[in-house]
Order: C-alpha cells, then structure tokens, then sequence
C-alpha cells in the first residue's frame, strides 16, 4: 500500500473514531445509530465496516484513544518529578484534568463499562492509566509485596469514583486531598 493509501486509510479510520467520540458523547452509545456516524465523519457506510466490525469495535477503538490520551497527560506530568509522592500525586492531578475533556468520564467510566463489560474496561484501563499507577506505587512503597496489584486495584477505582463526583460538581481540591492522605497512609503504614 502506498503511502497516500496508508494516509487515506488513517484518515478515514481516525474521523470514524472523532464522529463516533462526538455522538457517543453527545446522544450515549444506544442512541448513536451507524448511519449517523457515517455522515458524521462523511464516508461510507462500507468504510465503517471495512475499519470495523460494528459499532461496538467502533465503540471500543474511542475508549481505547481516550485511555491513551489520559495514559500520556499522566505520564508527561508524573515523569518530571523524581520524588515518588510528588510523581504520585502530579499524575493524580493529570488524571483529574485529564478526565475534564468534555464527555471523557462518561465515556470512560459510564459508558464503556455497560457496554463493553467490566472486565474489557478493566483490560483497557490495566493497559493505560493503570501502568503508571503501579510504577509510582511501586516507587512509593517498595515494601507493598503482594498488595502491589490490589492497591493498584483499589486506588484505581478511587480515582475512577473521584473524577465522578467531580464531573458531577464535586470539589475537585477535596478529592486531590483524599487521594494524599491515602497515599501517606499507605505509605506509614507499610514503614512499621
């Protein structure tokens, strides 16, 4: 395939994912029929199916795209730090402003857990954000063992409950201070 051809065939698979984004994010995913998404990313309905094997594999590529893209504004914002609490806490930060881009904790939090089930959701997110979370846990508390992949776990889905409540008209200050008493709880304790 030539170059050109490659850059087409990008191209049409990228502004399949922006329309389908748009709409999940605008009507919900049951709402959002095929033929909406087509005209909404101006190709044709055989583009969609040549790219993807239906709205669900659609469904998925966006997720996928938006845990990259809070995978990396969380890696670029811990990476600066060499302190492990400041690295921690910096990538918290990122994940926060990276969960305010318009529609993201819908799609990420609501959305694709009810219609990609709990345990591809998990997947995706173990591939993403998740890695970051456990190499600053890790670099944190190096005596946490076993309960690394728990904490992980469990801190994981406390950041997921955060930017909720925050996306809801939480007070996003309070939760950032929630999310370091934990981790300075955690980390006194694991030093006794």
């Amino acid at each position: 395939m030539s170059r050109s051809n490659r850059q087409r065939t990008e191209q049409t698979r990228q502004a399949l994912i922006d329309a389908g984004r748009r709409l999940f994010v605008e009507k919900g995913y049951a709402e959002t029929a095929t033929p909406e998404i087509v005209a909404a990313a101006g190709v044709t309905r055989g583009a969609l199916y040549h790219h993807f094997e239906d709205k669900k594999a659609l469904f998925r590529a966006v997720i996928e795209s938006e845990a990259q893209a809070v995978a990396r504004a969380i890696e670029a914002h811990s990476a600066s730090h060499d302190a492990p609490r400041v690295a921690l806490l910096a990538g918290a930060s990122a994940y926060f402003d990276a969960m305010m881009t318009q529609g993201r904790t819908r799609l990420l939090l609501i959305e694709a857990p009810a219609v990609l089930g709990p345990s591809t959701t998990a997947t995706i997110d173990a591939e993403n954000a998740e890695v970051t979370l456990r190499v600053g846990l890790a670099a944190m508390l190096p005596k946490a063992g076993a309960m690394l992949e728990p904490l992980t776990s469990l801190l994981s889905a406390a950041f997921d409950r955060a930017a909720i409540a925050i996306d809801a008209g939480g007070e996003r200050r309070d939760y950032e201070q929630a999310i370091a008493v934990l981790l300075d709880g955690l980390a006194d304790h694991l030093r006794r």
